[in-house]
């Protein structure tokens, strides 16, 4: 299974531990991680996965794919700035939201409305509208998008 990993491209090192543990995790249980390539969440989901030995996937928003962060495997330079998020969605069948401000957000909203779980650790709620399933840690989040893809 490929899982979307998104949040915000600067966090807090507590941030930072939560995105390194939920890639480890995906990486262990066999699963390839996909992101916006960058920093932050990104880069240290991308960390945990590459450590493990997991394939990591990074859709960039620029032309170059060498801004890519040191630990995405396979970089892909879009050139379209944040419409790209809409292919960080697409190329999981499942989503895993860590904190994040507005670019995570409108990758949230690609994820619903494409159909995708989405778990989330400390990230946007939005009243009234079901689909995230909030969650406490790494492990909660793994479990959740792999029971709800069946994998």
């Amino acid at each position: 299974m490929r899982v979307s990993v998104i949040g915000g491209s600067r966090c807090t090192e507590r941030e930072a531990e939560t995105a390194e543990a939920v890639g480890r995790l995906l990486a262990e249980r066999g699963h390839e991680l996909v992101c916006g390539g960058l920093g932050g969440v990104m880069a240290a989901a991308c960390r945990g996965a590459s450590e493990a030995g997991g394939h990591t996937i990074g859709i960039l928003p620029t032309e170059d794919s060498g801004a890519a962060n040191a630990h995405v495997e396979t970089a892909i330079a879009t050139g379209m700035g944040s419409a790209r998020n809409v292919l960080v969605v697409l190329n999981g069948d499942a989503v895993v939201a860590i904190d994040g401000a507005t670019g995570t957000l409108s990758e949230l909203g690609h994820a619903l409305d494409q159909g995708r779980p989405v778990a989330g650790i400390g990230t946007h709620r939005i009243d009234g509208l079901d689909g995230i399933e909030h969650v406490e840690s790494a492990g909660a989040a793994v479990e959740y998008v792999e029971q709800a893809v069946g994998d």
